[in-house]
């Protein structure tokens, strides 16, 4: 009996949180209306003209952006290209790959998607083996690996496929809840509620680029296919 009444009375309560829910969501509503009832034709023509003229700005940034090569997934040939590619924009997404590392394949597939998606970030690819210095001076040694620039400066990396649930079947959603972790593109989703198919599997921990901790000069291949 003692159980029954705990119930109800956790009914109850959950019935009376949703009612004022309910209510205070209500309320908003009606002061918006009666806000738009009150208001003038000159009021109303200012408020439709500063939607326009946000509109047109975000239009026009997206017309910079792609301008800059936003908006696609592409293979830079050189070093020298990663320099002027991350100078002259904010947000940067570049996959550190090598022909042989099957697992590089499955990442361009997430990227081409994400890059079409996100227009505010550049994503770009450049093959490891080509580029020395930069994996050197970046400290790559995991292949695949994202870096992740904002403002000309690596803020993160996404090294092999640890912070994306250890599988190869992961989803573009997942990728995409990652670079939304990192702030490098406008993510629009729970950044607390990871789209893992099983949490308790495939958990939710970072693994962070460790300069101090990294040794040795080959390339370590996070594929068993290579």
């Amino acid at each position: 009996m003692a159980a029954d009444s705990s119930v109800e009375i956790l009914q109850k309560v959950l019935e009376n949180e949703i009612l004022q829910t309910a209510k205070v969501v209500e309320e908003h509503l009606d002061a918006e209306m009666q806000k738009l009832d009150q208001m003038d034709e000159d009021e109303l023509e200012c408020l439709k003209q500063r939607r326009l003229e946000a509109l047109k700005k975000a239009q026009q940034q997206k017309q910079e952006w792609l301008s800059k090569g936003h908006g696609e997934y592409r293979e830079i040939p050189s070093e020298r290209d990663f320099f002027q590619e991350v100078k002259e924009s904010k947000n940067v997404v570049c996959h550190f790959y090598r022909d042989t590392t099957f697992r590089c394949q499955i990442m361009d597939k997430h990227l081409t998607v994400l890059a079409k998606k996100h227009v505010e970030t550049k994503f770009l690819k450049l093959n490891a083996e080509k580029s020395p210095f930069l994996c050197e001076r970046l400290r790559i040694k995991v292949i695949p690996t994202l870096a992740l620039l904002k403002d000309g400066k690596t803020q993160d990396y996404i090294v092999g496929f640890t912070d994306l649930g250890n599988t190869d079947d992961f989803t573009t959603e997942t990728l995409e809840w990652r670079l939304g972790c990192a702030a490098i593109i406008n993510y629009s989703g729970n950044l607390m509620d990871p789209p893992f198919q099983s949490q308790k599997k495939f958990g939710t921990s970072f693994t962070k680029l460790d300069k101090k901790t990294i040794r040795g000069k080959k390339y370590d291949s996070d594929s068993d296919d290579d």
